[in-house]
């Protein structure tokens, strides 16, 4: 079996099921010369179950002008704005908290992203989950 030759590897962060070819979609893709619309075709009917959620994707390129990709978890920070019911961040996380989660939803948001995360055990996969709410000014509690 042959290997195709890599040409690229992209990754793009879209809203499920509601890829277009508009940037940043064909700004991305268009210079590679790959079929942008078969890509968002692709995209959104493996992440329409997901809709309104951000679905990180990994295109890999090859240098006949073929494209594969796989989906990643959604980002960390849309999970926890979720869970804590907030819009954005705090501009002062130090100071300023904008809501909270619990040991609870940071255990759910663990399993939700456990393959795309560093960590084997649960516990230090909770601690960097937590580490980043905390960034976003969300307070922890029990």
């Amino acid at each position: 079996m042959s290997k195709k030759k890599i040409r690229a590897v992209l990754k793009l962060e879209l809203q499920a099921g509601r890829a277009t070819p508009a940037p940043p979609v064909g700004t991305a893709l268009g210079p590679h010369g790959i079929n942008i619309m078969e890509f968002t075709k692709a995209y959104n009917e493996r992440t329409a179950a997901q809709a309104g959620d951000v679905v990180p994707a990994e295109i890999t390129i090859f240098e006949d002008r073929t494209f594969s990709f796989v989906l990643k978890t959604p980002p960390t920070v849309n999970l926890l704005k979720r869970a804590a019911g907030v819009e954005k961040g705090s501009p002062k996380p130090n100071r300023e908290k904008i809501g909270r989660v619990t040991k609870q939803q940071i255990r759910q948001i663990v399993e939700t992203k456990r393959k795309d995360l560093n960590a084997f055990e649960t516990e230090a996969a909770m601690k960097m989950i937590e580490g980043t709410a905390r960034s976003m000014g969300l307070e922890v509690i029990e």
